[in-house]
């Protein structure tokens, strides 16, 4: 189904807007990505010293789904299904979107190589809309879509060993 004008407008000023966006792939939890709209779709860069794409299942041809949440009030407010794309390394496409990327990635170590290592070692994606919103302004579910942690070694802090002293309170 195609996406009308109207809909194209709100994925578009939305994933504009929002620094991240929450993407899910055939495989796994959805995930937040940083990403740049760029040229009719949601581009981003994975990979070793950026962010991780693995266990997704992302596939150039694939499907994904990609929410966005509002600027100012932070919840959601479009979920819409895309196909994933991989652009060539280094062709015309590729180009383009890596450098539109490149003026948006913050911190990178190797600011002069950054493109080539990408070419060498990462996946730059673009995620195209495919369809009408599933979820918009008007059309949102009523439950918050929250998912259970996902399992890590890590715990929240325990009691204190004995031996560490104590800071008690001052009193008046």
């Amino acid at each position: 189904m195609d996406v009308t004008p109207l809909d194209r407008a709100l994925i578009e000023e939305s994933a504009k807007k929002s620094g991240l966006v929450w993407v899910r792939g055939p495989q796994g939890p959805a995930r937040a990505l940083w990403h740049l709209w760029h040229d009719g779709a949601v581009c981003l860069v994975g990979g070793p010293g950026e962010q991780p794409l693995d266990g997704l299942g992302l596939a150039d041809g694939g499907p994904a789904t990609v929410s966005v949440r509002s600027k100012d009030k932070g919840g959601r407010l479009v979920v819409w299904p895309a196909v994933v794309r991989e652009p060539v390394p280094d062709g015309e496409l590729w180009r383009a979107t890596a450098e539109e990327l490149r003026g948006k990635r913050l911190n990178a170590p190797d600011t002069e190589q950054l493109t080539e290592r990408w070419a060498r070692e990462c996946r730059l994606l673009r995620l195209e809309p495919s369809g009408p919103p599933s979820q918009r302004p008007g059309q949102l579910p009523q439950d918050s879509g929250a998912a259970p942690p996902l399992p890590t070694p890590n715990t929240t802090r325990g009691p204190l060993p004995t031996g560490l002293p104590v800071r008690r309170r001052a009193t008046r």
